[in-house]
């Protein structure tokens, strides 16, 4: 099969070059992940900031969830709008818009006078950022046709999302001991100033080869859609009532524009997505496999970060490096993923990634309320390669299963997915965490029925009901706080771990094997003058 592949592959290769890859695909892969690099550390950079920004600009509750929150929810909501925009008039161009876009909005951002003002620069920046992350990848998937070498663009690319992942609270906290809250946003700007000139440099431009209009009403109902959806779902997941109206209304209109953006995309004679890569096995498991990993994970984070600070006391520089071999871990396991997939494939990748992954959990239930630093570093390291290995064989599989002509909206799909799983992850394990939790605190003697229904809420919210009440009482409060809290860490480990074993189910629907042939339409030669013209 190799010589097979090897005799296939080649002569595209030279296609592609003519596009200006080529030679020059590994410059390209740079870019990109710079490119990436940018939006990832935006997602994370803002956590440490928040102190400084409620202390300066006096933002009410709402204006701060809305500053936190209104980056990714844009971002979410507008993939598949610019990915599919991508494909009709081109990645590349798209690409570019959003460089300066996200350049702009930083800008904006790190003078921003009020809380409004921050808001709306945080959403421009999500506009950019959905313009930027689907082209990265539909960019990758044209000029790396070879499914080998794509693998291994796709492990670096992943790996560099989780160094910007991890970077982003550590470069904040940097930026904020010698600067004002405002730098964490300026350092975006010389990155884009670079980025800018020199894609328009050396990337190629490549867009679909469908016929017919853009679906303009598809593309808003998409949005709408999802931001609807998200929305509600990040309310959940912040812990709102799941019966207010500010979370029922968007989710069931949300819902609803989705049901009719697919019963529109099949009606249309050339509709915004093709539903009908759904239809491929391979392309449908992946998506589900990327949904499933981050909702079994995301929340579980999120919980065992405020384990390490609250139950074990440990600041918040401790508790990032606590995280960091998580990071690491991950990283190793982009770079290794390419060979991984070539020898085992991507079933057994995908299927031992979720078992790994559900075995580092199941380890972390060992935790209690004492510190265990070689148990917490064995589990973060497993967990951290395992949820790599499973993300990039799932990713990997789904971008190669999609046309060519059709990889701006694929690689939507996958970060919607994506971003879809972690709100979901959020709100469901925070929810099981929230029922194990509270019933602890009931009947602890000496304290007041509304003083445990207040410590109820949360750990955190515990330990401040405690400190008023002070004396045995506070402190009977504050132990039964951090045993329940614990417990219902253990509870949400073994709920998550039942999530990665039905995706390690859902991985044997995979490919068995690593097919390395690339069709013919992947990077057809009639295109390469128009890519020349318009790159020109």
């Amino acid at each position: 099969m190799s010589g097979t592949t090897t005799a296939t592959v080649r002569p595209r290769r030279r296609t592609v070059s003519g596009a200006g890859a080529g030679a020059n695909r590994w410059v390209v892969l740079v870019v990109l992940c710079v490119s990436l690099l940018l939006v990832a550390l935006d997602a994370t950079v803002l956590h440490v900031a928040v102190p400084a920004v409620t202390e300066d600009l006096k933002p009410g509750a709402m204006e701060l969830l809305w500053i936190v929150d209104v980056y990714p929810l844009v971002c979410a909501s507008l993939l598949i709008l610019f990915g599919t925009l991508g494909d009709r008039v081109g990645r590349r161009r798209v690409l570019l818009l959003g460089y300066a876009l996200f350049g702009v909005a930083s800008a904006a951002a790190a003078v921003a006078p009020s809380a409004a003002a921050l808001i709306g620069a945080r959403a421009l920046l999500g506009v950019g950022g959905a313009m930027i992350m689907p082209a990265t990848l539909s960019i990758l998937r044209q000029v790396f046709p070879d499914r080998r070498e794509r693998a291994l663009a796709i492990g670096i690319w992943s790996a560099v999302a989780a160094v910007g992942a991890a970077v982003g609270p550590l470069l904040g906290g940097f930026l904020l001991e010698h600067f004002w809250w405002g730098s964490v946003f300026l350092v975006n700007i010389p990155l884009m100033l670079v980025s800018l000139p020199v894609g328009r440099l050396f990337l190629p431009e490549s867009r679909g080869d469908r016929d017919g209009p853009w679906d303009v009403v598809g593309a808003l109902m998409a949005a709408a859609g999802l931001f609807g959806v998200v929305f509600a779902v990040k309310r959940l997941g912040g812990g709102e009532p799941a019966g207010s109206a500010l979370t029922v209304v968007p989710l069931v209109l949300g819902a609803l524009l989705l049901v009719l953006f697919v019963r529109r995309q099949r009606r249309r004679a050339f509709p915004l997505v093709d539903l009908r890569m759904f239809a491929r096995p391979a392309f449908s498991t992946a998506v589900g496999c990327i949904v499933l990993a981050m909702l079994a994970l995301v929340g579980l984070e999120l919980i065992a970060a405020q384990y390490l600070q609250l139950v074990l006391g440990l600041s918040p520089l401790q508790t990032g490096l606590r995280l960091l071999p998580l990071t690491l871990a991950a990283m190793a396991a982009g770079l290794a993923g390419a060979r991984l997939l070539r020898r085992f494939g991507p079933r057994r990748m995908v299927c031992f990634g979720f078992c790994l992954t559900g075995a580092a959990v199941l380890t972390l239930t060992a935790m209690g309320g004492e510190d265990n630093a070689g148990l917490l570093l064995f589990g973060f390291l497993l967990l951290g390669f395992g949820l790599e290995t499973t993300l990039f064989g799932a990713y990997e599989s789904m971008l190669s299963e999609a046309p060519a002509a059709q990889a701006g909206g694929a690689a939507a799909i996958g970060e919607t997915s994506y971003q879809l799983g972690a709100g979901i992850g959020i709100a469901l394990l925070g929810s099981v965490m929230n029922a194990a939790y509270a019933p602890g605190l009931a009947g602890v003697p000496g304290v007041p029925a509304s003083a445990s229904a207040a410590a109820g809420h949360s750990l955190g919210e515990a330990y401040a009901v405690a400190g008023r009440l002070g004396g045995p009482a506070g402190s009977a409060l504050r132990r039964a706080a951090r045993d329940s809290y614990v417990h219902g860490l253990h509870v949400t480990l073994l709920v998550s771990a039942g999530l990665l074993l039905l995706g390690a189910v859902m991985a044997l629907r995979l490919p068995r094997a690593m097919h390395c042939e690339d069709t013919p339409v992947e990077v057809p030669a009639p295109r390469e003058p128009e890519r020349s013209r318009v790159s020109a």
